[in-house]
């Protein structure tokens, strides 16, 4: 498991537009990398609302926030026009950012057991190191705590 203090995984892989995104190109400004479930679902539409409406203070500060899911880049262009998403969202189809990163596991969910992505949120700095790590996070005011975090 990643711990605060080390160097965030390196990753290469697509946003919505089918533009590469790669994190090493980020070296030198701070990231917030969140990882959560599924798009246009009740949980991750908060969650990405959060750091809409909390997106001008985060640009402000020159901080680039990544969503990353599962979901393919169409399904990510939805999402974003759907509920106008400032940030860029990540395709991680084949969850090896998930896996790199410790978020893709096991899950409960009415009685059910699956395999899915563990809502988790990266502070990367400018280094590349890992800030602040949150674990179960509560999806309406995470863009707030996160500014926080950056700002302590």
């Amino acid at each position: 498991m990643i711990k605060e203090g080390s160097t965030a995984p390196a990753f290469k892989t697509t946003d919505a537009n089918g533009e590469a995104v790669n994190l090493k190109d980020l070296r030198g400004q701070k990231v917030v990398l969140y990882f959560y479930p599924k798009d246009d679902t009740p949980g991750c539409t908060k969650e990405a609302c959060s750091f809409r409406d909390a997106f001008s203070k985060f640009k402000k500060q020159g901080i680039a926030v990544l969503g990353v899911s599962p979901d393919s880049e169409k399904s990510h262009q939805k999402f974003a026009t759907k509920y106008k998403l400032p940030f860029t969202l990540l395709a991680d189809t084949d969850r090896k950012i998930a896996e790199a990163y410790g978020v893709w596991g096991e899950k409960k969910f009415m009685g059910r057991t699956y395999m899915g992505v563990n809502r988790t949120t990266f502070l990367i700095d400018e280094n590349g190191k890992i800030k602040k790590i949150f674990e179960k996070v509560k999806p309406e005011d995470h863009a707030s705590e996160v500014l926080q975090a950056f700002n302590d």
